[in-house]
Formats: C-alpha cells, sequence, structure tokens
C-alpha cells in the first residue's frame, strides 16, 4: 500500500508530466509556426522591394516609349515622302530627349515600315560604352519576312500583334549584345506606319536580380509562366542555346505566393511575386537555412523537458506545494509566449530542476524575442550604412500618411539626399572606395539631422523626416549641412572621403498636398534643382 507521501509524489510527478508536455508541444508549433510565417515574410518583403525596384525600372521605359508613340502618332501630317522625312526628324528630336532622361537606355529606335516607303526607313541610335548615343546604321527589313516572328522580333512582333509588348531577352541584331526591350506599333489612320522602342542591357537588369540575397545561399531568379527561365544566378543563360531546356523543379510555377520546392537535392522555399514586364520575381533560399534556428530550440525544449520530467521523479512531498505552483507560472508563461507575449514575471530562481526549468524556459523566450527582433532589424536596416532601409521609409510613410489624415495641421518636411558622381567614383576608385564615399556622406546627414530618423532609399539617395525641433530649425541644418560638407571636401585626403551630396526639402503643404508620397516627389524635385546648380558651379570629374 502507497503511502500517502507516495501517492501524492506520484500524482504531482504525472500531473507536471502532463504540463511540461503541454508547454513543449505548445513552444513547439508556437515557434515552428511563428518561424515559418517570419521566414516567409522576409522572403516576401525581400521579393516586394526587388520587385518595386524592377518594376520602377520598367516602368520608366515603358513610360517614355509611350510618351514617344503618342508624339509620333500626333505628329503624323502624310504619307509622302517629305512628310515622312519630316516626321523622322521631328521624332527623332524628341526621342533623342526622352532617352537621356531614362535610365538604363542601350539604343532607341523608330523604324518605318518598309512597305510604307522603301527610303525613308527611320533611325536607330545606340550608347554601348555609356556616354553618348550615336546613330547606328539601320537594319535592313526589307532582307527578313516580316511575317515571321521568330526574326526581327522588335519589329515583326508588335506589327503581328498590334500591341505594346515587353520581349524576352534576345541577342540584338548586328550589335551582338542580350537586351530585352519594350516597343509599340505606331498606327495613323488605321495604317500601320512602323515601331518605336527602347532596348535595355540585359546584364543591368541582372545585376539588379544578384544583388538580392538571403543568409547564404538564398538568392533570386527570373522566370515566367510557362517555365521559361531569364536569368538565374548559378546558370549562364546566355551560353544556352535555343534547343537547350532548363527542368524548372515542380512547385516553382505555382500559382501561390509562396513555395516549397526541391533543387539539386536540396529543400528550399520561395516567394515570388509578378513584374510588369511579364516575368515573375522569385526569391529562394534553403529550407534548412530559413528553418535551422527554430529546429535547434525545439531539440533545446526537448532535452531540458526529458531532464526535467527524470529529476522530478527524486522529488520529496516537502517540494509538492512549491513545486506546483511553479509549474502553475510557467504554464501561464508558455501560454502568453504562445500569444507572441515575451513579457512575463517568473520569480521561482530556487537551483533546483523546476529553477532550472525556469530559467531555461526565460532564456529560451529571450532566444526566441531577440531572433524575431534580429529578423526585423534585418528587414529594415541597411547592412552598408546601419541606418534605416527603403522598406523602412515605406513604413515611415504610412505612419505620416494616417497622421496627416487625422491631423490637416499637421507639421513635417522631407529631405531627399543624392550622392553625385558615385559611378565616377566606382568607376576611378573601385567599388569599395564607393562604400567609403555613401558612408561619409550618410554620416554626414545623420550627424546634421541627428534628431531625425534617416534612411537610405537608393543606391547613392538618403531621405530624412523632419518633426518638431529639426523641423523647426530646418533653415539653419540645411545651411550647417552645406557648410559642413564643403569644409569636409576640402580637408579630404582622398577624393572618395568628400563630401558631394545633391538636397533638396520640401514641408508638407496641407492646401495642396494630400498624400506623403507627393511631399516625397517635390523634394526629389528640389534635389535634382540642386544637383543641376551644383554641376553648374563644378565640372563632373574625380580626376
Amino acid at each position: 500500500m502507497h503511502s500517502l507521501r507516495t501517492r501524492i509524489t506520484l500524482l504531482t510527478v504525472y500531473m507536471i508530466v502532463i504540463a511540461v508536455t503541454i508547454v513543449t508541444l505548445l513552444s513547439v508549433v508556437f515557434i515552428r509556426n511563428k518561424e515559418r510565417r517570419e521566414s516567409d515574410q522576409l522572403l516576401l518583403l525581400l521579393c516586394e522591394t526587388g520587385e518595386r525596384n524592377l518594376d520602377n525600372y520598367f516602368n520608366n521605359v515603358q513610360k517614355s516609349v509611350q510618351k514617344v508613340a503618342t508624339f509620333a502618332k500626333d505628329d503624323i501630317e502624310g504619307l509622302s515622302t517629305e512628310q515622312l522625312e519630316r516626321h523622322i526628324d521631328h521624332v527623332g528630336l524628341y526621342f533623342e530627349e526622352i532617352a537621356a532622361r531614362t535610365n538604363g537606355v542601350l539604343t532607341y529606335y523608330y523604324r518605318i515600315d518598309p512597305a510604307l516607303s522603301d527610303t525613308v526607313k527611320g533611325f536607330w541610335f545606340t550608347n554601348l560604352d555609356d556616354t553618348d548615343f550615336v546613330e547606328h546604321e539601320v537594319t535592313d527589313i526589307t532582307l527578313y519576312d516580316v511575317e515571321d516572328t521568330s526574326k526581327l522580333v522588335w519589329f515583326t512582333v508588335p506589327r503581328h500583334t498590334g500591341e505594346p509588348v515587353w520581349l524576352p531577352p534576345y541577342i540584338t541584331d548586328n550589335l551582338d549584345v542580350r537586351v530585352i526591350s519594350y516597343n509599340i506599333p505606331i498606327y495613323w489612320k488605321g495604317i500601320f506606319i512602323g515601331v518605336a522602342g527602347i532596348e535595355i542591357d540585359y546584364t543591368e537588369m541582372a545585376k539588379q536580380v544578384e544583388s538580392i540575397r538571403l543568409y547564404h545561399n538564398g538568392y533570386a531568379f527570373l522566370n515566367d509562366a510557362k517555365g521559361n527561365l531569364f536569368y538565374h544566378p548559378r546558370i549562364d543563360i546566355s551560353q544556352l542555346k535555343p534547343e537547350d531546356k532548363i527542368e524548372i523543379p515542380d512547385g516553382v510555377l505555382s500559382e501561390s505566393t509562396f513555395l516549397r520546392y526541391t533543387y539539386d537535392g536540396i529543400e528550399k522555399q520561395a516567394a515570388w511575386l509578378p513584374l510588369s514586364n511579364g516575368m515573375r520575381l522569385n526569391v529562394t533560399v534553403p529550407t534548412s537555412e530559413a528553418e535551422g534556428d527554430w529546429q535547434l530550440l525545439i531539440t533545446e525544449i526537448i532535452i531540458v523537458s526529458t531532464l526535467v520530467l527524470l529529476t522530478l521523479s527524486t522529488f520529496t512531498l516537502y517540494y509538492t506545494r512549491r513545486i506546483t505552483k511553479s509549474l502553475e507560472d510557467l504554464t501561464k508563461a508558455a501560454e502568453q509566449l504562445d500569444q507572441g507575449i515575451y513579457d512575463f514575471n517568473l520569480e521561482y530562481n530556487a537551483d533546483d530542476e523546476v529553477g532550472r526549468l525556469t530559467n531555461t524556459f526565460k532564456r529560451l523566450s529571450n532566444h526566441v524575442k531577440d531572433h524575431i527582433s534580429d529578423l526585423n532589424t534585418r528587414a529594415y536596416v541597411d547592412a552598408l550604412t546601419s541606418v534605416k532601409n527603403k522598406g523602412a521609409f515605406a513604413v515611415a510613410l504610412d505612419i505620416l500618411q494616417m497622421q496627416m489624415n487625422e491631423n490637416k495641421e499637421f507639421k513635417f518636411a522631407i529631405g531627399v539626399f543624392d550622392c553625385n558622381d558615385l559611378k565616377l567614383v566606382n568607376d576611378q576608385f573601385g567599388h569599395d572606395k564607393g562604400d567609403i564615399y555613401l558612408q561619409t556622406a550618410c554620416r554626414l546627414i545623420s550627424k546634421i539631422f541627428k534628431n531625425s530618423t534617416v534612411y537610405r532609399i537608393g543606391g547613392d539617395e538618403f531621405s530624412v523626416i523632419l518633426e518638431d525641433e529639426d523641423f523647426d530649425n530646418l533653415q539653419i541644418l540645411i545651411t550647417q549641412f552645406d557648410t559642413t560638407a564643403e569644409k569636409i571636401t576640402a580637408e579630404a585626403q582622398n577624393k572618395w572621403e568628400q563630401v558631394r551630396v545633391a538636397r533638396g526639402f520640401a514641408i508638407f503643404d496641407s492646401t495642396s498636398e494630400e498624400n506623403a508620397i507627393d511631399v516625397v516627389r517635390r523634394a526629389d524635385q528640389y534635389m535634382y534643382s540642386n544637383k543641376r546648380e551644383i554641376k553648374k558651379a563644378k565640372p563632373r570629374s574625380f580626376a
């Protein structure tokens, strides 16, 4: 017959086994689900950032071609040789102006259908060395069958479809350069006149995708809904022959935003978003890297739980009440942890099994809290300058928008900064010196606007949102910034230690602006105006 003490001890151990098992299972389920959601959201955040950057790039090109197409349609007076020649001259001047304001243009062209005129062919300008556009001899369209859309695709495809079209990567005629292009067919009174388009360098697009990295082995790639692969950091697409077919892993072409698939024997998870030119941007990472931390935490929980259960069988009746209360506190803490509440109070600190379990659980909670905080930091902090990044800036603008909606008298200003001649620094001294050039400018911005948050919103662009004290002292701070920048530049021993920054500031005007992004655009305009003034005052050279 068991004694009361034995029965109470056995009952206590039995209840503790149940409690600890529940805590362990809840922790395992919570951590696994939480970490999986966080890793998916991190992938999606990177994908959204990349999608915005690429779509801005593509939309800029698309809008430029649309402006030229509209101008061309309005400019046509007739179809005589003299009228077409005059029309080509007008469009050429307008296209030159548009192309100069469009980033990443490799070539631009406006070609007249040879069926319309055998003397007026149009024009083709190229910029292969990133200096100035030069006129190139146009391709003889009459040498091709214009009904064959597999050849001379920039002309035959829009002619065939009658619609504006983004073309996938191809080797451009006579230049042997891989490009992608946006083309619009031009019609006048229902008559097909020709095609206007812009070709952009495939490598520039590839660089933007290549810059998207996560963990040790995460990367981004481009494909389409049919499985055609346009860019992959581990596959040289340019070396593939037309008959070569890349096998797309099962699951990559799913319509779900979040993907799970196996590639080269490695389980992976990814997120994808569609781009405006029809491609799909995918950000992928090995599952072992994305879920490695929570798997280790689960193992630790299981090990600790097992040790505690083995030890508790030796406890005496004397500790039953204390153990029971302590486990009740621990169970409540686990429930808070399951709800995402990490700040709880566990007072039991005795040097026994329950005390060690309590301390281990607190450390585990702190590990989870720190890990989630670290993920948020990675998502919203720029790695090079340690200031907030473009994602954080988007969040800040959303908060500003809510404040503007609630209070029309809300006062703030936005500053936009652009590091002049970063490309020259990179080209002449190397990208490591370009990083120093950016960091020096960022330190100055952070120092002068010390009461405001600084954001890196682009490769060479920064922004600040000024409120309260910095808003009240805006003109003083601008003067301090300009004076300090000139002093640093004058005292710099090396060109990359100088601070050459164009800046623009815009104060929110509630009478004319309803959206925070409107203030950003106005500040951006002032910045470009300041940039032009700087370039007029000093030659563009670091020599």
